[in-house]
């Protein structure tokens, strides 16, 4: 605020002052008209003068006192609101930090679920290949029991049938054989068998 401000504002105070100290009386007359209105002479003069020092009391004391609370509260308030601003800012940062572990949060969440599942779906795919190799493993095994053991009974077989054979055709004929004319007709009925067998 500029001094003449100031100055108005400290005459508007000591006119009030003044008024209170000095009853309205003093510009009352008991005559009517503008004698009503106008002051008496040896009354104004020391409403004048009480007027005046009044004045210059308040702008000597009194203003600067009042000025310097209003501008102690008006930095208060000017603190108070520098540091609400910070403090927004503040959490507006913090609240922006915070969204982005969340994200991040989020997305490194996402990531440990799609590694899971692709280590999940190899870990069946190897189970499922193993498997599937061990069962091939005990069929092919199976197959060559088999077709080992039919080998076998094919031998068998066609041994009995060999000496079953010897042994009727000697009834039939009534004679021995010689070992080299036993040894050509197991192999000649052997692979006569085999023949018939294939």
């Amino acid at each position: 605020m500029n001094a003449h401000v100031r100055n108005c504002a400290s005459g508007m105070i000591a006119f009030a002052a003044a008024s209170a100290a000095f009853p309205v009386c003093a510009f009352a007359d008991e005559g009517a008209g503008i004698n009503a209105i106008l002051p008496q002479m040896e009354e104004f003069i020391p409403m004048l003068v009480a007027f005046i020092i009044l004045w210059i009391v308040l702008a000597k004391f009194g203003w600067p006192l009042f000025e310097g609370m209003l501008n102690k509260r008006e930095e208060t308030i000017k603190n108070s609101l520098e540091k609400s601003e910070e403090a927004r800012q503040e959490s507006e940062r913090l609240l922006a930090e915070y969204r982005e572990q969340l994200e991040g949060a989020k997305t490194q969440a996402q990531q440990i679920l799609n590694n899971a599942k692709l280590t999940g779906d190899a870990l069946e795919k190897e189970i499922t290949a193993k498997a599937q190799a061990e069962a091939d493993a005990i069929v092919d095994k199976a197959r060559a029991q088999i077709e080992q053991e039919k080998e076998n009974a094919i031998k068998e077989l066609q041994a009995t049938m060999a000496d079953t054979s010897i042994a009727v055709a000697s009834r039939l004929i009534g004679e021995d054989f010689s070992d080299d004319e036993h040894r050509k007709l197991i192999e000649r009925y052997v692979k006569e068998a085999g023949s018939l067998n294939g």
